[in-house]
């Protein structure tokens, strides 16, 4: 049976928070660059029902954004929760949960008290807010009262560490930067809550460079983070219509929300637009992809405009290209005009509309790893012939008719250079012809 909430009233937790600091003489581990200083804070001895915890905890972020976004809660539901029992009931269900999970060689926080008790004391404002420490109280709070009802004494009390009672806000939010900063809490955040660290360290008015110093990290660590996050943001907004919900992206989007924004970078706009849709359509089907989509990552990156070229191909859609002023023409190759942007909201439109998502993605992904095997020459024996075949799909589509006037010109350079291109090809066949015919010839002797 979990731990029941009941939040006791504020007046009540301070006036027994100040008559223990009153007669404390233990001190705490030391905060560190607190106003400038070392804070030393003294450490009481606490109910275990006494204290709160703290809904502003970036580690539960993701969670929490999840409870709103399914509906369960209302979208204030946490933000004005923190006196709230109701509220405090879900955040400790969240903690609770998170206190079990363990990585690699770290061991689960309520595993680890369970064996040895409590080691070091959680950090707590003057009411009784936990600042470092909501993950271990949780799990101490499931050890006082196990499931068939017996007490375990060691946990029902805590050992706390108390703020000065004027610490601000901002300063408990640098207090949580800071603490997160030390190697060896890192694993705590799951990169979502990280990434939301630092967006509210930046909105404070702080730059990339003053954030990397408080965290020990690089600026360029801290722009990525932040650009990635605002790529996740816009999955979940525009491709998947799901703002908010977190979860979908905190377990494996890291690489691919990171990898994003340097993949796209220096593109027009238009051509930024459609290998995002490549990438998001590539995350979202990831489990139909074989291996990693890491692997993939070219077909949203250098190779977005022959991966579309391709995926246009396999759905039989035509290319269009737009002009400055915003006319389109259709056309079945680009034409290098520095006045024409090609236009690919047909096919970001089919990855998109849940008609067509499904046949369109296998389209994609072949697509996408036919282009990435073409550019490693792992086809190279059916790669020429193949390539043949598109251009010839593409010219016989060609409409000289509808072309617009302005286009006639560029039109016709297109098809000189087509040409010479043609009848190099053909002088290579012709060369491969003979000397296959030659090597026939002399084998037959």
């Amino acid at each position: 049976m979990a731990f029941e909430i009941k939040i006791r009233p504020i007046a009540e937790r301070k006036e027994l928070i100040e008559q223990r600091l009153k007669v404390s003489t233990e001190f705490g581990d030391p905060v560190y660059d607190f106003r400038g200083d070392v804070l030393r804070p003294k450490v009481v001895s606490l109910p275990i029902d006494l204290l709160v915890y703290r809904m502003e905890n970036c580690r539960t972020f993701s969670a929490q954004q999840s409870e709103i976004s399914s509906g369960k809660r209302d979208f204030d539901f946490f933000d004005k929760g923190q006196e709230l029992s109701s509220a405090q009931q879900v955040q400790h269900s969240i903690l609770s949960k998170l206190s079990k999970e363990g990585s690699g060689s770290v061991t689960p926080i309520i595993s680890v008290l369970s064996d040895d008790g409590q080691r070091e004391a959680i950090l707590i404002t003057h009411s009784g807010v936990v600042v470092n420490g909501n993950r271990r109280l949780s799990a101490m709070r499931e050890l006082y009262r196990a499931s068939d009802g017996s007490v375990d004494e060691r946990f029902s009390h805590v050992k706390c560490a108390v703020l000065p009672a004027d610490t601000t806000r901002d300063e408990i939010d640098d207090i949580e930067a800071d603490l997160q900063a030390r190697p060896q809490t890192k694993l705590d955040y799951d990169w979502i809550g990280d990434a939301r660290l630092i967006r509210r360290q930046v909105s404070k008015g702080r730059s990339p460079k003053e954030v990397a110093d408080r965290l020990k990290r690089s600026k360029q660590d801290i722009e990525n983070v932040l650009q990635a996050l605002d790529e996740a943001d816009l999955y979940l907004a525009e491709w998947v219509d799901k703002p908010g919900r977190y979860e979908l992206v905190a377990e494996e989007g890291k690489q691919i929300f990171g990898d994003i924004p340097k993949s796209i970078a220096r593109k027009e706009v238009a051509l930024q637009d459609a290998s995002r849709a490549i990438a998001w359509s590539l995350f979202e089907n990831r489990s139909r992809v074989s291996g990693r989509i890491y692997n993939l990552n070219p077909a949203f990156g250098k190779l977005a405009p022959q991966v579309l070229s391709l995926f246009a191909d396999n759905m039989d859609i035509p290319m269009t290209v737009r002009d400055v002023d915003g006319d389109t023409e259709e056309f079945e190759f680009e034409i290098d005009d520095d006045e024409s942007a090609t236009d690919y909201s047909t096919l970001i439109g089919a990855l998109k509309d849940e008609a067509t998502k499904d046949d369109a993605f296998m389209a994609l992904l072949d697509a996408a790893e036919s282009a990435i095997e073409l550019e490693k020459g792992q086809k190279n024996e059916k790669a020429a012939l193949r390539a043949l075949s598109q251009a010839h799909s593409k010219l016989t589509g060609v409409d000289v008719v509808a072309a617009g006037e302005s286009t006639l010109a560029p039109m016709r350079k297109q098809v000189e250079a087509i040409r010479a291109a043609l009848d190099n090809i053909d002088e290579q066949i012709e060369k491969r012809l003979a000397a296959k015919a030659g090597s026939a010839n002399v084998h037959s002797e």
